[in-house]
């Protein structure tokens, strides 16, 4: 360790805290002493919380003309229909049955809404802390047939937990150049990148932060979600991530889901993918296997570990696929895919790892490894030989931010920053985009 860094852990060894400032994706570490820090003045971006009723917001769910895609989040697919999740405010509803000219027919307002999963003709998603079930029969006619309430408690944004006295933490409300003179001695920063200040959050002006309260198989009667997905159905049981725990739901009555148990696992898990009577779910340190051969008592059977990082997976026969990234959510600094063998699932081995550059979402179909590598685009794989993947990659398309993917029947759907954009992947030779349906950025 240099003089230089000696020295500055030893000025923050004597005000017995440590400091960490995340601006623009970079951990940058707070160097002066204390002293010098408490009688600065500061200009800061000051982020105030607001909240709304519970009653407010349940009145707010309806369904709507189809808007344009904006910022897209989850992707679900069922019976020849797109549902993709608009972060914060609802779900898209795609008609792909023709996916060389998908049709946007409407949108389910739904505020506070990052996930979905669907059984039958019920469609369950978050809403905040409630659990919502919607009877998709007539999709011009969806509508709200019950609730769950407060079944994510767990539910936190820069620390504050989402539900309080106050009502549901909807938004942040931003207040331009304001300027605190505060001891640093006594406020202590956040892994979010700034620190709580009165009843509200304060960042560097040359800091930023969103203005929405970001929370955070083989098709039959359910549908096919992607690998960031937080919701998952095996049979006749949702499995939900919410926080650090699992939450189960039985929803044998489709439209009367009930909760039954809420599974304590770990702080950082991020997504779930289910596979025959496991569910593997991906964490920042690691990926869980999870046994639930009986639907209400989820086991805990192994955990693979890896170095800190974001961490969706996908899983086919006998590997799990592991896409591992840096981020300023997850704090890490690889970048790159893992196969993991579970053939054994109490005991996971890892077999090859090969680096990519920023991967986000994966999806496998029949050998056929598809990677969202983030802004190197989408790269696609015959993942048959899994000592030899990056020396058969098939196709790479560059020239787009990809996300997620979920591929089924030659078809890989796939959104990304731009947009949602769809490929026919029948021929491995020669991979054809079939359409593309953009995102319009608010003004």
């Amino acid at each position: 360790m240099s003089i230089a860094v000696n020295q500055t852990y030893a000025a923050m060894k004597m005000c017995l805290r440590f400091y960490y400032l995340l601006l623009t994706g970079a951990l940058v570490s707070v160097i002066s002493s204390c002293s010098d820090k408490c009688e600065e003045t500061y200009n800061y971006v000051y982020y105030e919380p607001v909240y709304s009723t519970s009653a407010a917001i349940r009145a707010a769910v309806k369904q709507e003309a189809p808007k344009p895609l904006s910022q897209i989040g989850r992707i679900y697919f069922k019976d020849g229909f797109l549902f993709i999740n608009e972060v914060g405010e609802g779900i898209h509803i795609i008609d792909n049955r023709n996916p060389a000219a998908p049709q946007n027919i409407s949108f389910l307002v739904i505020p506070g809404n990052y996930d979905l999963a669907i059984k039958g003709n019920t469609l369950y998603a978050d809403s905040y802390v409630d659990l919502v079930a919607f009877d998709i029969t007539t999709l011009s006619a969806i509508h709200e047939v019950n609730r769950i309430e407060n079944l994510f408690n767990n539910y936190q944004t820069l620390g504050l937990m989402v539900a309080s006295e106050r009502g549901i933490l909807t938004h942040w409300e931003k207040r331009e150049g304001v300027t605190i003179q505060k001891s640093e001695c006594a406020t202590e920063y956040q892994t979010w990148g700034g620190f709580y200040y009165e009843r509200g959050v304060a960042f560097l002006s040359s800091s930023s932060a969103g203005s929405k309260a970001a929370i955070s198989p083989v098709p039959s009667a359910t549908g096919i979600g992607g690998s960031m997905a937080r919701f998952t159905i095996v049979e006749n049981y949702l499995y939900g991530l919410d926080g650090a725990n699992l939450d189960v739901v039985n929803i044998a009555q489709q439209t009367a889901p009930k909760s039954v148990k809420e599974f304590s696992l770990a702080w950082d898990i991020e997504t779930i993918f289910p596979h025959n009577d496991k569910l593997f779910i991906g964490s920042q340190s690691g990926m869980y296997i999870v046994d639930v051969s009986e639907p209400e008592s989820p086991v805990q059977v192994s955990r693979y570990s890896h170095i800190q990082s974001c961490d969706p997976v996908v899983v086919e026969g006998d590997y799990a696929y592991v896409t591992l990234r840096s981020g300023t959510a997850c704090q890490g600094f690889t970048n790159q895919l893992e196969v993991i063998n579970i053939s054994n699932p109490e005991s996971p081995i890892l077999e090859r790892t090969y680096p990519m550059t920023n991967p986000h979402g994966l999806g496998i179909d029949n050998g056929t490894l598809f990677i969202c590598d983030g802004s190197d685009g989408l790269k696609i794989y015959n993942a048959t030989n899994i000592h030899a993947i990056n020396q058969n990659q098939v196709a790479h398309y560059a020239n787009i931010k990809a996300f997620d993917i979920i591929p089924y029947q030659n078809i890989a759907m796939m959104i990304g920053e731009d947009g949602l954009y769809q490929y026919n992947y029948s021929n491995l030779q020669d991979i054809k985009l079939i359409s593309a349906l953009s995102i319009t950025r608010p003004e």
